[in-house]
Order: structure tokens, then C-alpha cells, then sequence
């Protein structure tokens, strides 16, 4: 079981929680195939929206890999982003600021941004752990 960070504007993460689906890097294909079923995905929005300025700086879902299907699915005619499905668990949104210092992920805190640049990327379980205890209403496992 892997653990993993996408970044995504809280907007966009909407319609993810509201269609059971995730979407990395602008619809690539190549981060979903890193994924395995019952893998850990929590999702970061740097933004309020994706075409905004607004900061949002929080985790603001966190959900599970159900499958190892990733599939394309047509939003306009010119961009097929590849899904996965994964399932989203009731949460809240939980600021990064007060966790910084407790992120190993994070390994430079006066630039603590700079991972998230990356749009996708792997973290440890003591940080999952972290993260979870924090956004999840009712914890599981």
C-alpha cells in the first residue's frame, strides 16, 4: 500500500468527491498508473480555484484507490483526461500551516511549497497517518 499527495484546486476536487473520481496532473495518465487498489490519495488545493488567486492552503479531501482501472473520460474535444475511481470519505478541510513542522515530506519549512510544485508525489505512512487523523470525522483503521 503506497500513499500519495495530488494537487488539485479545491474547486476541482469537488467534482472529483462529487463523481467518485481523481484526476493528477492535468488529466495525465502517467502518475494513475503508480496507483494500485487500496492505495491512500489525499488531496492538496494550493487555490480556491483553478483559475484564481484565492490561497486555500489546506488538504481538502482524502480518499481510497478502489480498482486498477484507469480509463479516459471526454470533458471537451480537445482534452480526454485519464480517471481513476477511487472511493472519498467524509472529511474536513484541514490547513497545512499548523502541520508543517510535523511533515516529514517536508524537508525545507521555510519553503514548505516547493513539494507541492511537483503536482504529484508519494509520502510516508507516519505522515499519512497525520494528515488522516486530522481531516477524517470518523476515523477508520
Amino acid at each position: 500500500m503506497h500513499y500519495w499527495i495530488v494537487v488539485v484546486s479545491k474547486d476541482h476536487i469537488a467534482h472529483g468527491v462529487e463523481g467518485g473520481f481523481m484526476q493528477a496532473n492535468h488529466g495525465k495518465q502517467g502518475p494513475l498508473k503508480r496507483m494500485g487498489a487500496d492505495d491512500w490519495v489525499i488531496f492538496y488545493s494550493p487555490k480556491q480555484t483553478f483559475s484564481g488567486n484565492e490561497p486555500c492552503q489546506a488538504f481538502t479531501a482524502i480518499a481510497q484507490v478502489t480498482d486498477d482501472k484507469i480509463y479516459q473520460h471526454k470533458m471537451t474535444a480537445d482534452f480526454i483526461p485519464y480517471r481513476r475511481n477511487i472511493k472519498y470519505f467524509k472529511s474536513r478541510e484541514t490547513p497545512i500551516t499548523p502541520l508543517i513542522n510535523k511533515l516529514d515530506f517536508i524537508k525545507n519549512k521555510t519553503s514548505w511549497g516547493y513539494q507541492f510544485r511537483f503536482g504529484f508525489f508519494g509520502i510516508p505512512e507516519s505522515d499519512f497517518k497525520l494528515i488522516r487523523n486530522k481531516m477524517l470525522i470518523k476515523l477508520i483503521g
